[in-house]
């Protein structure tokens, strides 16, 4: 069914959800027609330029600082613009999908912010993306609440002073948003996202005495942080706030990123809220981008690619050096541990591995850092107050120490690690479990203990797609082959099926999320991303 909004020429082609006539308003509607008009074909001048960037480095194998940006980069002038108070402390965040009781579980953690996720954490359903905009509207209108239906569990929100700051994450420019059309055109999930989020709610924000604060996903250079910043001066005049109201945190989740992260914060400096380290997608972006660099660029085991790696060590040093430089809030990766209700043991190896986590990441000037559970945002707390005590941050912490050099970024035969066969099966294991679930419309999927999302399947797929292209022989003497991962991918079905009876299996998309699993990791061509072929296998 197709339902047209005459003012805006957008065209929704979903079924009615309940409610949606609230956030699919005309005049939202006409918001983000007219940044589709505006941005989209800047957006795709970008996508254009991301391919011609990759076929540089498939080239050279190699990567640098810009010769063109220097100016920027030696200028010690400029700053962007201070925190506001609602963003001045993040010393713990917490992150995760917009369905509605987590949303007010988020809000309530006592963390200092939420990432309010429409991008890995959320499998792109329509039903997910217009309802995680009504429960956001429902959250800062007070008029939110949930009752779990198997456990009759209530859940409301607490006094307004004890709620999280809402940093909400839009889906990254790569993403096409298939229900919202303009003349036959998809309209970008990123201008569907912001667009409906902001006009909705930009406003309201402002009048509880905050605003309307984003994470910006999977940006692999300053042009593209160029767009969003004229997206946000756009908008702000639009509705009629004033400049400098939106604050933008990046990611820096690519490697092509990690090299502009000044340009980066230079193009967003009235709106600049800080960078981001995020882990997965950054191994990720190394893979997809140097995965035919030869045997100097396989990565091992994901699980062995810790933050200590040097090359790691770089990236997450330069970007603390970057930020405080700068005036920006730094903040650290995610702790994804989901403590066990059955298993103390369990819990008390992982809550030690956290806490040294978080202990390094206060101690090397981070200002913040990421948890995927309650239960950790304590922990997380813990080893920020030892450093900052009551300061909001430590960004007068300049790491003056570090010094960084290009070619540190991309030294991954530092790590002095190499696959294993465990680690093929883990990755078979878990981009099976995660697809499956994402075909379902779930994000945010917990697997052996851990919060996983879209970066987790990407790394996981991007990885055995490396080890069979590069031929890599495992310490078994076995070698990687697309016979082999089909042969573990069939094993671990048959486990699946062992593991939850036949009937769960039947009910649910596991020979879909193996075969597409063997698609990404086996084609030639390599995917860009795995949610681009995954869209058009999701249902909603």
């Amino acid at each position: 069914m197709s339902a047209p909004a005459p003012s805006s020429l957008v065209v929704v082609e979903a079924e009615p959800l309940p409610r949606q006539e609230e956030v699919l308003t005309d005049a939202a509607l006409a918001f983000v027609a007219e940044l589709h008009r505006r941005f989209t074909p800047r957006r795709d001048e970008l996508l254009a330029r991301r391919t011609e960037r990759r076929a540089e480095i498939a080239r050279t194998s190699s990567l640098g600082f810009l010769p063109e940006t220097a100016a920027i980069r030696a200028d010690d002038s400029w700053k962007v613009a201070p925190a506001p108070a609602a963003l001045n402390d993040r010393r713990v965040e917490i992150t995760g999908p917009t369905d509605r009781k987590m949303t007010i579980n988020a809000l309530n953690s006592g963390a200092k912010v939420w990432l309010a996720d429409f991008e890995d954490a959320s499998a792109p359903t329509w039903e997910n993306v217009v309802l995680g905009q009504v429960n956001l509207i429902d959250a800062y209108t007070r008029n939110i609440d949930f009752t779990d239906p198997r456990s009759g569990k209530s859940y409301a929100l607490k006094p307004a002073a004890e709620l999280a700051t809402v940093v909400m994450r839009p889906r990254g420019w790569h993403l096409e948003e298939r229900h919202l059309t303009i003349e036959g055109r998809p309209v970008p999930g990123a201008l569907v996202d912001f667009g409906l989020y902001f006009f909705h709610n930009a406003q309201r924000l402002i009048d509880l005495g905050k605003g309307p604060y984003f994470y910006l996903p999977k940006t692999e250079s300053h042009l593209e942080a160029r767009l969003w910043n004229d997206v946000f001066v756009f908008a702000q005049d639009y509705v009629g706030i004033p400049q400098g109201t939106v604050r933008a945190t990046v990611l820096i989740e690519t490697i092509t990123a990690a090299y502009e992260m000044e340009e980066i914060l230079y193009e967003l400096r009235d709106h600049a809220a800080g960078l981001n380290a995020g882990r997965w997608d950054y191994l990720f972006s190394i893979v997809k981008n140097f995965r035919d660099g030869g045997a100097k660029f396989v990565l091992p085991d994901r699980n062995a690619v810790t933050m200590t790696a040097p090359f790691m060590r770089a990236y997450t040093e330069l970007l603390v050096r970057t930020c405080h430089k700068r005036g920006a809030h730094a903040i650290g990766g995610m702790a994804a541990f989901i403590p066990s209700r059955k298993d103390a043991e369990v819990n008390k190896v992982a809550f030690e591995k956290v806490k040294a986590d978080k202990d390094r990441e206060a101690g090397d000037g981070f200002d913040g850092s990421w948890v995927a559970h309650p239960d950790l945002v304590p922990i997380a707390m813990a080893s920020f107050d030892a450093v900052l005590g009551e300061k909001p941050n430590q960004k007068d912490r300049l790491r003056e120490d570090v010094h960084v050099e290009g070619p540190e970024l991309i030294d991954i035969a530092s790590l002095h690690a190499h696959p294993t066969y465990d680690g093929l099966r883990n990755a078979v294991q878990v981009g099976i479990r995660y697809i499956e679930a994402w075909l379902r419309g779930l994000g945010a999927v917990a697997i052996f203990n851990l919060m996983e999302d879209a970066a987790t399947a990407e790394i996981s797929r991007s990885q055995i797609w490396q080890w069979i292209n590069a031929g890599v022989e495992f310490e078994n003497g076995k070698r990687a082959t697309p016979e082999l991962a089909r042969e573990v991918a069939a094993e671990e079905l048959a486990a699946i099926r062992a593991e939850i009876g036949d009937e769960a299996f039947a009910a649910g998309k596991w020979q879909q999320a193996h075969d597409l699993l063997l698609h990404v990791s086996l084609d030639a061509d390599y995917a860009d991303f795995l949610t681009l072929p995954a869209y058009d296998q999701l249902v909603g």
